[in-house]
């Protein structure tokens, strides 16, 4: 009998305890402000990413309709402003929450772009699974560049596969300053290099390519000279092909678009080619 009146005085008791913290902490709240904003990104290691999405998070906090910071913390809703900041298309999650420092805290996993795309008038961001991101100011991030007149038949994610090579391979990176997406099968590098265009095809035998153009630097344009020619096909199975230069000289910003005739000048000799190509 002892027993039990001991466990229903200690479960009373710890009713009463829960019941006073509870109350307790509702009044800390209300006593206490949100003294600041406390900002951690997840999921990335690439420093740029982190401290861009750090930046982007704070400005869009700045451009919150509610003041956040130097009101009682049990006035801040952190549910809304979850639900403003994962409006935008720049983070997979978003959780908001009031720490033990009275700051508003924010973690957020954003999505990584790999490259920005210039689609007609528009731009934009994509990740490696294709998903596109908003092109924010305050976001911004050194990704590689594809232009194009994209379709539904032909998105930038057709482009995703040579812009992963390109990354893996730092000769092919340091060399290309933008791509010029014509068509699945006319992908054209405007090289850092003034002078020329590449067109690498579509995104098969990319290892090959690679190589028979730089094949084609070592052998040819230290005789040649890099005005020569205004395009460099690699597209074509065991040979490269080169176009001699227009009486108009080739405009890196104005004329990469323009139609190339790209069987004026046939370099089939070259020898050292691959031995294993892509499948």
């Amino acid at each position: 009998m002892t027993n039990t009146v001991l466990k229903w005085l200690l479960l009373v008791l710890l009713t009463g305890y829960t019941a006073w913290v509870t109350v307790w902490a509702n009044r800390e709240a209300r006593r206490h402000e949100c003294t600041g904003i406390t900002v951690n990104v997840l999921g990335s290691e690439n420093p740029n990413i982190l401290e861009r999405t750090r930046s982007g998070i704070e400005t869009e906090l700045a451009r919150y309709p509610e003041q956040i910071t130097g009101i009682p913390v049990h006035n801040v809703n952190t549910e809304k402003i979850e639900r403003y900041l994962s409006s935008l298309s720049n983070f997979e999650s978003v959780h908001c929450m009031i720490n033990s420092e009275n700051h508003l805290l924010v973690e957020a996993r954003p999505l990584e772009p790999v490259m920005r795309v210039f689609n007609g008038g528009k731009s934009y961001y994509i990740n490696r699974e294709g998903k596109k991101i908003d092109a924010k100011a305050e976001f911004f991030t050194d990704v590689p560049v594809v232009c194009g007149n994209f379709t539904s038949s032909f998105t930038p994610k057709d482009v995703l596969p040579l812009v992963k090579y390109i990354d893996s391979d730092p000769k092919l990176a340091n060399l290309t300053g933008m791509i010029v997406a014509r068509d699945s099968r006319n992908l054209i590098l405007v090289p850092r290099i003034k002078g020329h265009v590449v067109n690498f095809g579509d995104t098969t035998r990319m290892k090959e390519k690679s190589h028979n153009l730089f094949l084609f630097y070592r052998k040819v344009m230290p005789h040649k000279g890099w005005m020569e020619y205004d395009t460099v096909s690699v597209k074509f199975r065991d040979q490269i092909v080169a176009t001699r230069r227009d009486k108009k000289k080739l405009q890196h910003s104005e004329d990469y678009m323009d139609d190339f005739d790209m069987e004026e000048h046939t370099l089939p000799d070259i020898s050292d080619q691959p031995q294993k190509n892509e499948n």
